[in-house]
């Protein structure tokens, strides 16, 4: 046997592989050229513009030795050329040294041929071909003083494959015969895999069901190998190689019915990725030169017509009878992983039968005229990749219940017949002889112990082996030929598909269902997934787009290494904006859902109440008159009475949108892209806080021109109805919602959250203390300690806002609740800052009354000499009016955190000593006693029983008094009993006080006066309310 026969096969197999590599190499040249930002600057260099224009036209001449001035700038830049276009120069001498090949072989023969054609074709769509040969050959001329080695073939290639079908129809001659007796091999398999789906519909196709009695019979087929082959790949195969041997179109009615039915089939075939090839116009335009091939002509346009008519509707059929089959195969086969086995083989046609279709739809999509643009659209294409990536998922999780399966059937059926047909063969030359044993003995030797095991097989020298074989028998003169022993062929590669069950189920999922093309059709791709979201009936499907995203590598070649960081940004960044639009849609989806939420527990709110009571009192007086009455208001829950299993509400669709969305973010734990794990739920768990976050803050309704803010206890059952909201997602999602309130809710207890924006905490605590502590302070709002409230006083100025519907107990108490005790302990800082602000201005009235305060300290006995020096005092009124803001403040304090107690106050001092600050505390508390009784003088200081005070929050002084009084001499470790035995004028310091008894008021002020007093305002207070 001629060695270049017995390295036939591995030529083919190195060959095919090679070709996609420079296939790779050439289509990402071609892109480079068209992007103005990638392309070579010589090619863009207005310095070298006369220069490469003057060597394309000239091209593949060479003329260095005449001093040519166009040239003359090359000089400068040739070792640069050399280098920046050495890649590129010799990427096209690859292409060249490529166009040397034997052909035989029916699949890899065909494969080769149409990788072949493909290349020239690429390479002629390359419109800087020659100006990138000759700037390097130039450069290369006046480098080493000579053209390079490989220049006048490859120059002469370039100029003759001009035209590369043209010239190939011509090359192909010698190879007619062998290129044709391949393609008319392909006249039973390629109609029966072209059928309508009608037929598939009739014929059951891929159904398990349909025949359960046989449902766990293994799927057979005399041509396995042929049953998922690639439609698209036999496409190319009968268009393009027709074309190269168009003699037999006009001779054999066989060849000439596959040409046609592929023709029909489609407008454009695809040469690599999202290059096309425009099919019925490229072929006219070759056989309008041609006499005799009228007929020919008249045929492409009449199938050119087909296609436009009806192609489109057939495919579209094609994959409306593709979602169902596959959603029951995969249905099936979740509920039964052991039909996986036997079934396999149907697993892979649906594979490929999608993979086709969804192909074919996206490379004419882009390529149809508008006005057939209906049958290029497919709202439901989300829903054929999905059972896609399921199936594909069954074969990666339960692929060791296809080992083994498969390794039972290898060793137990497989090496019987093998052997029994070995046996019987009338002739078996050595070299086949020792092939065929080696078969059996290689599957008689499996078992199942290796598969539990965890043993890695490796049957790819046995398949080379079976590739040799049919090398050997296929060349003439072969003394064992396949064709005279057909039986021994189909066993072999029904044995085949049985190997690549056990060890190349990870190849075999790329073989049947790579659609890693949607790398190179991104816009057509995010539209696809747009109108997926847009869908409610599709938005479950949705995560079939990241999923997609995992197959890009694959597309990647060892001979292009240098666009596989290209290739996986792309695939990273389209999986990260499909998981994160999903993530929003659902975001968006739940927040609506949780407005309608808050809508409805605000109509359970007590202020809602009013309407209904008001109605049934003046009900029956209503009837009375005869007048009409107001229609009845509806009563929450009406919404949950239906009456109709039809009637939807809006609640019903956005929890069924929900759930379909859920359902795809909730599919897969993660997935893996380029190295990168994605978690999906993490992505709504992210945007379930950003969006938590920013509608508790929203749903204070904090308006600061005009200071109005929701009342504590409205928001917190907002945020109740919000949290049950977001706590039923867990029904449909596995994510920890328990995780989201602990990062919402505790970052709103701070005074700004993780990104710096206010919080609830920052909000309440500026409202309290800058508008209803302020209003305090202005005279319209006092705080009735009988009610425990501050309540506004009538004034000229109505304020916006109800006091008391803000600052009663169970507003507090629900303020804590939303703050918390971290957001109550910033509120509780806040408040003494302001205490300590009007402690520091108190002192420096004390300053600036030292002299006189300090004898009066000592003259309390002289009421004459007191008399003059309180005449002497300067600013009694501030006094007063700042000891009561602190008495208002710490009122309000002891409402908001009633649990804690006061530590200290924070006085600012500088450059005083400790002496210094000790006189000056026990001047104030002096300064304080001396001007109290200026405050009789006061009508506002009336005490009114009501509300247990003084509209003028005078009442609040003896906290104030009481509470100074103890930081400021814990502080200064000072006796606080006697410097309090000044205040005892007035009874409630000592109610208020933890220092000092009521024996010791009765000592200096009888509790009997105080007592009368008492009396005397209350009897007062009834006489005047009656």
């Amino acid at each position: 046997m001629e060695a270049l026969q017995q390295k036939l096969a591995e030529k083919l197999t190195i060959l095919n592989d090679r070709g996609i590599g420079m296939l790779t190499r050439l289509y990402n040249i071609k892109k480079a050229c068209g992007d103005p930002k990638a392309k070579p600057s010589y090619l863009i260099d207005k310095n070298l513009e006369s220069a490469v224009k003057f060597i394309v036209r000239k091209f593949p001449a060479v003329e260095t030795r005449n001093n040519n001035q166009q040239l003359a700038q090359l000089q400068k830049e040739k070792s640069e050329i050399l280098k920046n276009l050495a890649l590129y120069y010799f990427t096209f001498v690859d292409v060249m040294e490529f166009k040397t090949v034997n052909f035989d072989l029916t699949k890899n023969y065909l494969d080769l041929i149409i990788t072949y054609t493909t290349l020239m074709i690429l390479l002629s769509r390359i419109e800087e071909r020659k100006a990138i040969i000759g700037l390097y050959n130039y450069a290369h001329e006046m480098t080493h003083g000579a053209s390079d080695r490989e220049y006048p073939r490859l120059g002469q290639m370039i100029v003759d494959y001009e035209n590369p079908l043209k010239k190939m129809m011509e090359e192909f001659v010698p190879h007619s015969k062998s290129l044709s007796d391949a393609l008319i091999s392909l006249q039973m398999v390629y109609p029966r895999r072209n059928l309508s789906a009608d037929q598939w519909r009739n014929a059951q196709l891929l159904s398990l069901i349909s025949a359960p009695s046989t449902m766990l019979n293994p799927a057979q087929s005399d041509t396995m190998p042929c049953e998922y082959l690639s439609l698209d790949a036999m496409e190319k195969w009968i268009i393009f190689g027709f074309i190269l041997c168009h003699g037999i179109l006009n001779s054999d009615a066989t060849a000439l019915n596959l040409w046609k039915l592929a023709l029909q089939s489609s407008s454009c075939l695809s040469l690599f990725r999202d290059e096309v090839f425009h099919i019925h116009k490229a072929a006219e335009d070759l056989f309008v030169n041609i006499r005799g091939y009228n007929k020919r002509i008249n045929d492409i346009r009449e199938c050119k017509e087909a296609a436009v008519s009806h192609a489109g509707s057939m495919h579209r059929e094609r994959r409306k009878f593709l979602r169902s089959a596959l959603k029951e195969l995969a249905t099936v086969l979740s509920d039964q992983p052991g039909l996986l086995g036997p079934k396999a083989l149907f697993v892979f046609m649906a594979l490929s039968f999608a993979r086709d279709e969804i192909i074919w739809l996206l490379r004419h999509a882009d390529n149809m005229p508008k006005k057939s643009a209906d049958d290029f659209i497919d709202k439901h294409i989300a829903e054929l990749i999905f059972y896609m990536e399921e199936l594909r998922a069954h074969v990666r999780k339960y692929g060791p219940v296809m080992q083994r399966y498969y390794v039972q059937y290898l060793s137990g059926f497989d090496a019987v017949v093998l052997n029994e047909l070995v046996q019987n063969l009338s002739v078996c030359p050595e070299d086949e002889s020792i092939i065929m044993s080696s078969f059996v003995n290689t599957m008689t030797s499996l078992s199942v112990k290796q598969v539990e095991d965890g043993e890695v097989f490796d049957f790819r020298g046995m398949r080379l082996d079976w590739f040799r074989l049919q090398a050997y028998t296929s060349v003439s003169k072969a003394s064992l030929s396949l064709a005279d022993h057909r039986e021994l062929g189909k066993m072999m590669n029904t044995i085949i598909f049985h190997t690549k069950m056990v060890d190349s189920l990870v190849e075999m999922l790329v073989e049947t269902s790579d659609l890693s093309i949607f790398c190179f059709y991104s816009r057509a791709f995010e539209k696809m997934f747009q109108q997926c979201l847009e869908l409610p009936s599709q938005s479950r499907y949705s995560i079939a787009f990241p999923l997609l995203c995992t197959h890009f590598m694959s597309c990647t070649h060892e001979l292009c290494p240098e666009e596989r960081h290209h290739i996986g940004d792309r695939s990273l960044s389209l999986c990260n904006m499909f998981l994160d639009e999903m993530a929003k849609q659902a975001r968006n989806l739940i927040t609506d859902i949780c407005t309608e939420q808050c809508t409805l527990s605000d109509q359970l709110l007590p202020k809602h109440c009013a309407k209904t009571i008001s109605q049934a009192v003046n009900k029956k007086s209503k009837k009375q008159t005869g007048k009409k009455g107001e229609p009845e208001r509806e009563k929450p829950g009406v919404e949950s009475m239906r009456k109709n299993r039809l009637v939807v509400t809006n609640l019903d669709k956005l929890h069924t949108a929900l759930s379909e969305l859920c359902f795809s973010i909730n599919y897969v734990p993660n997935m893996v892209v380029w190295e990168h794990t994605f978690t999906p739920r993490e992505y709504l768990t992210s945007h379930l806080e950003i969006r938590f976050t920013k509608s508790i803050v929203g749903m204070t309704m904090y308006n600061q021109a005009t200071q109005e803010i929701a009342k504590p206890s409205e928001l917190l059952t907002s945020v109740r109805a919000y949290m049950t909201v977001l706590q039923s997602i867990e029904n449909y999602v596995q994510i920890d919602i328990t995780r989201v309130f602990n990062n919402v809710l505790l970052q709103q207890t701070q005074h700004l959250d993780s990104h710096g924006e206010p919080t609830i905490t920052s909000l309440y605590t500026n409202w309290y203390l800058e508008t209803l502590l302020r209003q305090v302070s202005n005279g319209h709002i006092a705080y009735f300690p009988a009610m425990k409230a501050f309540v506004n006083l009538p004034t000229e100025n109505e304020l916006t806002f109800n006091a008391e519907e803000y600052s009663d107990i169970s507003e507090m108490r629900a303020l804590s609740e939303l703050l918390g005790p971290y957001g109550m302990k910033f509120l509780s800082e806040s408040l003494m800052w302001h205490i300590s602000s009007q402690v520091a201005e108190l002192k420096k009235l004390v300053v600036e009354n030292v002299d006189v305060l300090t004898q009066m300290r000592t003259s309390f006995d002289k009421p004459d000499q007191m008399a003059a020096l309180f005449k002497r005092l300067s600013s009694v009124d501030s006094v007063l009016k700042r000891m009561t803001i602190i008495g208002v403040i710490l009122s309000f304090r002891s409402l908001a955190q009633e649990l804690l107690n006061l530590r200290n106050f924070f006085f600012f001092s500088e450059n005083i000593s400790p002496e210094e600050e000790y006189k000056i505390a026990c001047l104030l508390m002096v300064f304080v006693a001396v001007s109290l009784p200026t405050l009789a003088s006061n009508v506002m200081s009336q005490y009114s029983p009501a509300i247990e005070g003084h509209c003028n929050n005078i009442h609040c002084l003896a906290k104030a008094i009481n509470q100074i009084a103890a930081a400021l001499f814990t502080i200064h470790k000072g006796s606080i009993e006697d410097r309090l035995k000044e205040f005892l004028a007035v009874c409630t310091i000592v109610q208020e006080s933890p220092f000092l008894t009521m024996d010791l008021l009765e000592s200096c002020f009888p509790y009997v006066l105080l007592r009368n007093a008492y009396h005397a305002v209350y009897k007062q207070s009834v006489t005047s309310s009656a």
